[in-house]
């Protein structure tokens, strides 16, 4: 895709966002979200007849990821979507030392500002980290409101299962600042389909690399790499929390994934008592982009069958 192409697949996710969402200052940070605001034949916003489901993306990407997804899931739940601190739409301030715990912090005011009590997740990748920040933080009776269940999309649940590539080795490592002039639309393009199985909607990689570079992007990216770090921090407050926490819990695993794929699926089943792994042969790191209908169907079974919740 040439430049001009680019920037108009640029544009047209943005226009797509902003369309269905605002930019909120939250604790202090200016937080764009999807679901804050929109036409309520598409996106249902705070309504008190549904069940509300909160969407947390993944690194390095924005709540554009659930684009495939979001019109199905809003026919039965009400949709928040915050683009992460340091990505999409929201600000990316630098320098700023980013951490899990902090988008955690910022989700948890966010959620409170909605008015509704409880809330499904559905998580992915950086996401994934976050919620379990979210359901550790609920166990230690400091979270503002209520995770009914969470289910989980490719991500480094445990860190000994987590396979990085190399190129974000070497960013989250000191190294990283010096590397960040060198990081363009064709690395991050070349870096997405070595994790993925299945191509991307045209011109979406080239959107998500322009919401990502937007606002000067790039330059956070190893800053924003320090959850890799976190994960290992964390690690058994995270476990305990999913062991005690008391919440159903699901992982859809594309398991295709060379990060967070087969192995990370059978180090849940060894971690996780009961544990409900809905396994996607032939799928990356991206399944709600690669295989939007099967992620659908999973999630909506696991949320509407063990887990039915009034709403508010």
């Amino acid at each position: 895709m040439n430049d001009t192409a680019a920037q108009s697949a640029s544009f047209s996710a943005e226009t797509g966002l902003r369309r269905y969402g605002s930019d909120l200052q939250i604790g202090g940070r200016r937080l764009f979200v999807r679901g804050a605001r929109g036409p309520a034949s598409e996106n249902p916003d705070f309504d008190q007849d549904r069940p509300g489901l909160l969407l947390i993306h993944g690194f390095p990407t924005s709540s554009h990821d659930w684009l495939g997804i979001w019109s199905r899931l809003a026919a039965q739940y009400s949709l928040l979507a915050p683009d992460l601190l340091g990505l999409g739409l929201s600000e990316k301030p630098f320098p700023h030392q980013y951490s899990v715990t902090e988008q955690a912090q910022l989700i948890d005011v966010l959620v409170a500002l909605s008015g509704r009590r409880r809330w499904h997740i559905l998580a992915h990748d950086l996401g994934d980290s976050v919620a379990q920040e979210l359901l550790a933080r609920q166990l230690e009776n400091r979270l503002s409101f209520e995770i009914v269940s969470i289910c989980f999309l490719n991500g480094g649940l445990f860190p000994e299962a987590h396979r990085p590539l190399l190129l974000q080795r070497l960013l989250a490592s000191a190294l990283g600042p010096a590397l960040v002039p060198f990081l363009n639309r064709r690395s991050f393009s070349s870096s997405m389909r070595r994790i993925c199985r299945n191509p991307w909607p045209v011109g979406e990689l080239d959107a998500a690399w322009q919401l990502l570079a937007r606002e000067q992007g790039t330059r956070v990216i190893p800053p924003l790499l320090g959850y890799i770090e976190e994960r290992r921090k964390h690690r058994e407050r995270w476990l305990r929390a999913m062991g005690e926490g008391g919440v159903p819990m699901r992982l859809i695993n594309g398991l295709a994934d060379p990060i967070s794929g087969r192995p990370m699926a059978e180090r849940y089943l060894q971690l996780v008592a009961n544990a409900d792994v809905h396994g996607l042969d032939g799928v990356g790191h991206y399944p709600q982009i690669e295989s939007p209908e099967a992620v659908v169907h999973a999630a909506l079974e696991f949320f509407a069958r063990e887990h039915p919740s009034p709403a508010g």
